[in-house]
């Protein structure tokens, strides 16, 4: 009896001392910078933090007897406050891994600011191609959409459709820029022309001179090269002056479910656009939209469903490679097959760019919608392989051709 009870005992005392040396290790820090307050919000902002949290407690809430805590930054749309944020989470706080960073020009600079300190940054909110390309790094992972996969996907079937003549409105920063040179090669190499482009400032609320001149232009198509309030108000605008019913498209090259939710259906009816994800495209995106709803009395946008898949699959590979070292954690990312309510058999590449199914879907009719968030109709699913950029065109200086 005294053998079992002091075995009981010591076992008592391991467990206690094992308790208390994983309460004494510190935090596992993971830090959104994000759009909290203005044109993205909606997008990334405090849905994106949710989503990041979900998987956190989905996950456990802790890896390798260390407690997860997700902080999450505004960013407002300052490529410099982006950075000094990054350099304060990745040098002060702790911060082990940085996640969305929404925002293509505020993506460039904190991703500089990752890739000289070594730390794994996951983009799902900013588009720009340039994050693959030439502002690659080792610890870089683009997850969510890009400017290439927008253009290929919506301009390739606008231009299909024979709508191959296109004027652009174009956000005058790192993404615009990028979504419209990326849909003109597109449109250009598909048969169509461009006839012209104009650039407007971030946030913009009146759009009318530059909608008069994609109207003077008498191009089929004005393409949309922005995202977020700028979106929604070309969109509104162009329906107001009567340009949609003198028989001009106007094509969002990247818009959200919640960006079509603010136009309203009788507005945003017809529109073409590509998505990385959908709420409603079988029962498992629907079970974590449930959810997500519960939290944020909305359904999550493609970026916000690409934080919480993208944190998941880091904090199994954290787990899987026994440390958070970048480098071990990185290779375990990049070996594993994401397989989730996002992605079927999504693999990061040498580059960064997680590949994955994109979808075309075509806004319903009032008339088609049962309700409030039912915007979409699935047109076609677009294999990765064919949406993103090849390997062998890519510009970033890690892959070997």
């Amino acid at each position: 009896m005294k053998s079992v009870l002091s075995g009981i005992f010591a076992a008592a005392i391991a467990l206690n001392a094992s308790a208390a040396q994983a309460q004494d290790k510190p935090p596992l820090k993971i830090g959104g910078i994000l759009d909290m307050s203005s044109l993205y919000a909606d997008i990334t902002g405090p849905g994106s933090e949710t989503a990041a949290k979900m998987a956190v407690e989905d996950f456990g809430g802790e890896v390798l007897g260390r407690k997860i805590q997700v902080l999450a930054a505004d960013h407002l749309n300052k490529a410099d406050l982006s950075a000094n944020i990054a350099r304060d989470m990745l040098d002060n706080q702790g911060v082990e891994m940085i996640y969305d960073v929404a925002a293509s020009a505020t993506a460039l600079a904190a991703g500089e600011i990752a890739k000289a300190r070594n730390k794994i940054v996951m983009f799902n909110g900013p588009g720009s191609i340039r994050l693959t390309n030439e502002a690659c790094g080792p610890y870089t992972i683009h997850y969510v959409f890009d400017t290439y996969g927008q253009a290929n996907v919506t301009g390739l079937a606008a231009v299909k459709s024979g709508l191959d003549s296109w004027f652009f409105l174009t956000a005058d920063y790192a993404f615009g820029q990028d979504l419209e040179k990326d849909t003109s090669a597109v449109v250009t190499k598909t048969g169509g022309k461009v006839l012209g482009s104009v650039r407007h400032p971030l946030n913009t609320s009146d759009f009318s001179s530059f909608l008069l001149q994609a109207q003077a232009s008498k191009a089929k198509v004005i393409g949309l090269a922005n995202a977020g309030g700028d979106t929604i108000n070309a969109i509104k605008q162009a329906a107001e002056f009567g340009i949609t019913k003198g028989g001009q498209k106007v094509s969002p090259l990247l818009a959200f479910v919640t960006d079509i939710d603010s136009i309203g259906l009788e507005t945003a009816q017809g529109l073409l656009l590509a998505e990385a994800f959908y709420w409603d495209l079988n029962d498992d995106t629907r079970a974590f939209s449930k959810r997500f709803m519960e939290r944020t009395k909305r359904v999550p946008t493609s970026a916000q469903a690409g934080v919480y898949s993208s944190v998941t699959h880091y904090l199994k590979a954290v787990k899987a490679a026994g440390t958070t070292d970048a480098a071990a954690v990185i290779k375990v990312m990049k070996e594993t097959p994401i397989n989730d309510f996002f992605a079927r058999n999504g693999k990061i590449r040498e580059d960064g760019r997680m590949i994955h199914d994109m979808y075309l879907f075509e806004v319903k009719k009032p008339s088609e919608s049962k309700g409030r968030w039912d915007d979409y109709k699935l047109l076609a699913t677009v294999p990765g392989n064919e949406a993103f950029q090849s390997l062998e065109q890519s510009r970033c200086p890690l892959v070997r051709k």
